[in-house]
């Protein structure tokens, strides 16, 4: 025990310093980890545990995560700076208990339950006598000691309000940006639906800006470099020439610049004109105009030509129901109010 010389008041030195170490603990492995409070305070001694590469035999260090809100535990890579937290935690406890990890019960308050003894990672002794997993409350308490203590405010001048949650959508945000895919980043914070993690992510307009500059310049390393030189005079003009060629008779070519025609100029039978609508009336001669040709055709014995014409009707035929179709559609969007009716009171 000291005293303050500012204040006068007497400050437990122990304790002050126990506060600050949790504090500065649970804060570590919450941005680590992106874990849940609840699953934080489950960790014990015996999540701790290894996996050997089958390629190399290299022995990597995993943390089991015990499910809060589902029947799925899950496995997190131990990071060095994680390692380096979990080691401390681990140190103190055996040093301040006689080298060993005690054998403490959590309990939970939703299902009003003491768990099984284990060596829980986050205990102390804040009553001096017994130690005692760390409860919500006090994971809450320390956070918000924690950021009264930096002074830091909101917009508003509101000092800053964070919870443990923040952590998650913090190590979400961190590790997407970074280059994670998402549907790994789901996997980490146990999300069973990929919409749930894609709502932790606060995407800024500088990243957006940055990983989008970047996405184009990788895709750009995976084409010819012809493809990106200043066309020549030539070039450009055939370009021109080629939007030029799109009007045909029954509306616009929408065959895409340097592909060749695959239909030879039918068009009526190509999926790449888009109809005129006040081409219809031209349409419907087309297919009277086919339908008769192809009679004429099996009369003579022209299978082949018969053949042939049956292909351009049906594709014509097809052609019409569509547009008439969308005009359904377009009409049906439009919904007739009439003249409003002024009664006389």
């Amino acid at each position: 025990m000291v005293e303050d010389p500012a204040t006068g008041e007497i400050i437990d030195v122990t304790r002050r310093e126990d506060e600050a170490f949790w504090c500065w603990a649970i804060i570590e492995t919450l941005r680590h980890t992106g874990i849940r409070r609840e699953e934080l305070l489950e960790i014990s001694h015996l999540a701790l545990v290894s996996y050997r590469m089958a390629e190399t035999g290299e022995l990597v260090p995993l943390l089991q995560i015990v499910p809060s809100k589902n029947n799925q535990e899950r496995l997190l890579l131990v990071s060095p700076e994680l390692a380096s937290v979990l080691a401390i935690i681990i140190t103190r406890l055996r040093t301040n208990n006689g080298g060993t990890i005690p054998l403490t019960s959590r309990y939970d308050s939703h299902e009003r339950v003491f768990g099984p003894l284990l060596p829980h990672l986050f205990q102390r002794r804040p009553r001096g006598h017994r130690n005692e997993v760390i409860s919500s409350g006090t994971v809450q308490d320390f956070l918000d000691a924690a950021l009264a203590r930096t002074g830091l405010r909101d917009a508003a001048g509101e000092p800053l309000k964070f919870t443990a949650h923040d952590f998650r959508r913090m190590f979400a945000t961190e590790a997407v940006t970074g280059g994670l895919p998402v549907h790994i980043a789901a996997r980490l914070l146990g999300h069973e639906d990929l919409a749930t993690t894609q709502a932790y992510l606060a995407v800024f307009q500088d990243d957006l800006i940055r990983s989008y500059r970047s996405f184009l310049a990788q895709r750009r390393t995976l084409r010819p470099e012809a493809e990106y030189r200043d066309p020549t005079d030539e070039e450009w003009c055939e370009f021109q020439q080629h939007f030029a060629l799109r009007k045909v008779e029954l509306g616009t070519c929408g065959r895409p610049y340097g592909t060749p025609c695959k239909h030879e100029h039918a068009c009526v039978r190509c999926p790449m004109l888009r109809m005129d609508p006040g081409q219809r009336k031209r349409l419907i001669e087309i297919i009277h105009s086919l339908t008769d040709r192809v009679k004429e055709a099996k009369l003579n014995g022209w299978l082949g030509e018969a053949e042939g014409l049956q292909v351009s009707l049906q594709a014509a035929s097809k052609k019409l129901t569509a547009m008439d179709q969308a005009h359904t559609r377009s009409a049906a969007r439009i919904t007739e109010l009439g003249l409003p009716q002024i009664r006389q009171s």
